[in-house]
């Protein structure tokens, strides 16, 4: 089902699609206009952290280029335009003064979305927390939390009265385990205890940002984006399936049960909640305020075995083989139906509000041959898991949009400029843009929306 208009036939007629981005991945411009270091700038001069000391100084200069991207956009049939806003424009240290003209770059971007009728999805944190805020911390300390608010805070009252959404964080999955735990990710941490930290003040943060929302732009609706982790196990084997539970609890729960249940998983607390923070009265009564919407990341199945080594620490899994043999430029595993059942589960387990993609796509390195990149795989990709959302859609689950990753070829954080997520080539020497051939053909499908089932 190649041909754009037999797949548009399977959505509703204002079903949404979009492109997303991130700022410190396309931005650049990374000491203009009063904006000051974030922890993704240091971390990027750390050696041995960033493939080839690659860094976010220029990435895809949009921060100058901005007027041209969002042309492009209107010009691929994009109707909206996934965001993030960069903390350290808007408040360079965190707390203190704010930066009028980091603030007026995002006013003069949602007036271009809306000049060119594009509707604007922004997110309030995408990882480049203002480096000054290390100093007591950074997500590991409970002042960071109502540090966010503020921040959450200002950016509603100045943005809100255009944004059709916005989430709180964009995966934090990955600003606490990788970047606290696993040490991929800044700042580079590899402490489980510095972990837990920021995962109950990364949870409280967003209750907050929830609380900034509602009372400065209570008419956005608001949500969070998580890239729940689809659990496979590795076998029909007890030992594997119980691996498989402990480690949803680990990698999804603490985020989902929290903020739909209030609670952190019950498995999770018995291993680990000894060294987690004091959770105070409220807290978790912040954290788990109804939500309008959730953006659900994917792209790849995550496959685990039980761990049998006497003491590993929980989830004590390590990582069952693939089960497909198509793997993408960065290695991993191509398996759409674990998207299905990944939505299944989710909905199956929690109440949940209404759904967006609100990242999905494929690593695949070609490169401009005649004018033209001729990225087949990648297409396949996003033929393969839209026509798993439409699947999901006919069984009645409450999915709105798919904001495709990437608009563009950007800075890959630990992976640098080497691999290349973009329905749009970027030649960082030239800046020069090249519209893909899955950009083609996103392009002509999300052309026919919102009118959907009329073509």
């Amino acid at each position: 089902m190649t041909d754009p208009k037999l797949l548009a036939a399977r959505f509703p007629k204002d079903f949404l699609f979009g492109v997303a981005t991130a700022s410190y991945q396309i931005e650049g411009a990374t000491k203009a206009d009063g904006r000051k270091a974030c922890i993704w700038d240091a971390f990027s001069n750390m050696p041995g952290r960033v493939y080839q000391g690659h860094n976010g100084d220029v990435a895809c200069d949009h921060y100058n280029r901005w007027e041209a991207d969002l042309d492009l956009i209107k010009e691929m049939g994009v109707s909206a335009y996934r965001f993030s806003i960069a903390w350290p424009r808007i408040i360079p240290d965190g707390t203190g003064r704010v930066n009028e003209t980091g603030l007026d770059f995002y006013d003069k971007l949602v007036d271009g979305l809306k000049d060119r009728g594009i509707k604007a999805y922004a997110t309030l944190y995408h990882w480049d927390l203002p480096l000054a805020l290390m100093g007591d911390g950074g997500w590991a300390a409970r002042s960071t939390a109502y540090a966010f608010q503020r921040y959450a805070k200002l950016v509603m009252a100045r943005l809100g009265d255009r944004l059709d959404a916005v989430a709180t964080f964009n995966e934090p999955w990955c600003s606490v385990w990788l970047s606290h735990l696993y040490g991929v990710h800044a700042p580079g941490e590899r402490n489980m205890d510095a972990a837990l930290h920021a995962l109950h003040y990364t949870n409280l943060a967003h209750g907050l940002g929830i609380d900034a929302i509602r009372q400065v732009a209570p008419q956005v609706p608001a949500g969070l984006v998580l890239n729940a982790h689809s659990v496979i196990p590795g076998s029909e084997s007890a030992a594997d399936k119980a691996a498989a539970e402990r480690a949803h609890q680990f990698h999804n729960g603490v985020f989902f049960d929290s903020v739909f249940k209030g609670e952190y998983p019950a498995e999770f607390l018995t291993a680990l909640g000894e060294r987690m923070p004091k959770i105070e009265e409220g807290d978790m009564e912040i954290i788990s305020q109804p939500l309008d919407w959730w953006g659900l990341n994917y792209y790849t199945p995550m496959r685990v075995a039980d761990d049998p080594t006497k003491g590993a620490e929980f989830p004590a899994t390590v990582d069952a083989p693939p089960v497909s043999d198509v793997k993408t430029d960065i290695g991993w595993e191509v398996y759409a139906p674990a998207l299905k059942s990944l939505v299944e589960n989710l909905y199956d387990r929690y109440t949940l509000p209404v759904c967006y993609i609100t990242e999905n796509g494929a690593c695949y390195n070609m490169g401009v041959e005649d004018g033209e990149v001729d990225d087949q795989p990648r297409l396949d990709y996003y033929k393969d898991h839209i026509g798993i959302i439409a699947d999901l859609i006919a069984d009645g689950f409450p999915m709105k949009g798919y904001f495709a990753w990437s608009l563009m070829d950007n800075f890959e954080w630990a992976e640098g400029y080497r691999m290349r997520f973009g329905l749009v080539h970027v030649d960082y020497e030239t800046q020069v843009r090249t519209v893909k051939k899955s950009g083609q053909w996103y392009g002509a499908l999300a052309a026919l929306f919102p009118i959907g089932n009329q073509v």
